[in-house]
C-alpha cells in the first residue's frame, strides 16, 4: 500500500479540497484526515460514522483525600503551578509526575484522561479515520498517530491511503508525514505561503519524504506564483499543478454537493490533470 499526504504549511491554501478532489478520482483507497484539532475532510466526504472511540492521550494527577496530609511538597515541587491550596487544577496539570513522585503518604497518582475521540466511517468513496482532539488538549500528535494507525487497520486490498495533513510544522505535521511514500505540499501565490512552504518542504527532507509542490489560485498573484517556481526549480521539487482561481470551487463546498461536481469547475479540471500526474509518482515502480 503506497501512503500519499497532501500537505501545506499553512492552513487555507485549499489542502482538503485539493484532498477530497483527489478521493473522488482515485480507484480503490483508505482515506485519513490527519487534522485532529480543526477536521473539516467530513463535510465534503459526508461519512457514516461505523465506530467512535474515546481517546486518552494525556495523564493527570489524582489527589485521594483520605491520605493527604498536606505536607505541600507536591506545591513546592510542581513547576507548573497546578496545585494550589492542596487541590489539583486540571486545565494546569501536564501530568509529568513530580507530585506523585514526592509526596511521603502515596496521596497522588496519575491517571489517563480522554483528550479526543476517533472515528472510523464509511464514505461512497472508501473507508475513513478521522478524530476530533477536545479543546485545548495536548496529545494532537500522538491523535494523529492513532489516526493513521486506524486508517491501516482499515486496509483489505487496497492499494493506496490518502492523508489529509495538518498544516504547519508542528507535531501533527510531522506524525501525518512520519512513514509516507509522497507529500503534495499545497501552497498559495503569497508572501506567507511561499515562506511556510520552505518550511513544510525542509520537514519533508527530513524524513525523507519525497515532495511535490502545486500552487492553488496561482493567477491571483502571477509574480508571486513565478518566485515559487523558480523556488522549486532551484530546490529540485517537482511543481505538478496550476489550479486557478475559481469561485464556483466555494459555492460547491458551501451547498454540500458531490465532489463530482467540483471536479466539473475550471479549478477541478486543473485537480483532475494533476492527479494522473501525481498518481504516476505514486505508482511510479508498477509503471
Amino acid at each position: 500500500m503506497r501512503q500519499l499526504v497532501v500537505t501545506s504549511g499553512k492552513g487555507g491554501t485549499g489542502k482538503t479540497t485539493v484532498t477530497a478532489s483527489f478521493v473522488a478520482l482515485a480507484d480503490e483507497l483508505v482515506i485519513a484526515d490527519a487534522d485532529v484539532e480543526a477536521p473539516n475532510q467530513h463535510l465534503l466526504l459526508h461519512p457514516q460514522v461505523v465506530e467512535k472511540r474515546e481517546y486518552k492521550g494525556a495523564k493527570m494527577a489524582i489527589k485521594d483525600p483520605e491520605k493527604c496530609t498536606e505536607c505541600g511538597k507536591c506545591e513546592e515541587y510542581c513547576r507548573f503551578n497546578a496545585i494550589k491550596n492542596m487541590e489539583v487544577d486540571p486545565t494546569s496539570c501536564e501530568g509529568c509526575g513530580v507530585c506523585v513522585f514526592v509526596c511521603p503518604e502515596g496521596a497522588l497518582r496519575l491517571e489517563e484522561v480522554t483528550t479526543g475521540v476517533t472515528m472510523l466511517s464509511k464514505t461512497e468513496y472508501g473507508s475513513f479515520s478521522h478524530a476530533l482532539l477536545e479543546i485545548g488538549a495536548e496529545g494532537s500528535g500522538k491523535l494523529v498517530t492513532e489516526v493513521r494507525r486506524n486508517a491501516e487497520s482499515m486496509v483489505q486490498d487496497e492499494p493506496l491511503l490518502i492523508i489529509d495533513g495538518s498544516p504547519g510544522i508542528g507535531c501533527p505535521v510531522i506524525a501525518s508525514l512520519t512513514g509516507a511514500d509522497l507529500a503534495l505540499i499545497v501552497t498559495e501565490p503569497s508572501v506567507s505561503g511561499r515562506h511556510d512552504l520552505e518550511r513544510i518542504h525542509g520537514v519533508a527532507q527530513h524524513f525523507g519524504v519525497e515532495a511535490l509542490v502545486c500552487i492553488n489560485k496561482w493567477d491571483l498573484s502571477q509574480e508571486m506564483s513565478q518566485e515559487i517556481e523558480r523556488y522549486c526549480a532551484d530546490e529540485g521539487i517537482n511543481l505538478v499543478g496550476r489550479i486557478p482561481f475559481d469561485p464556483s470551487v466555494l459555492d460547491v463546498v458551501k451547498q454540500g454537493l458531490p465532489i463530482e461536481q467540483l471536479l466539473e469547475t475550471r479549478a477541478g479540471e486543473a485537480i483532475t490533470e494533476m492527479w494522473e500526474t501525481v498518481r504516476g509518482y505514486l505508482f511510479k515502480d508498477k509503471n
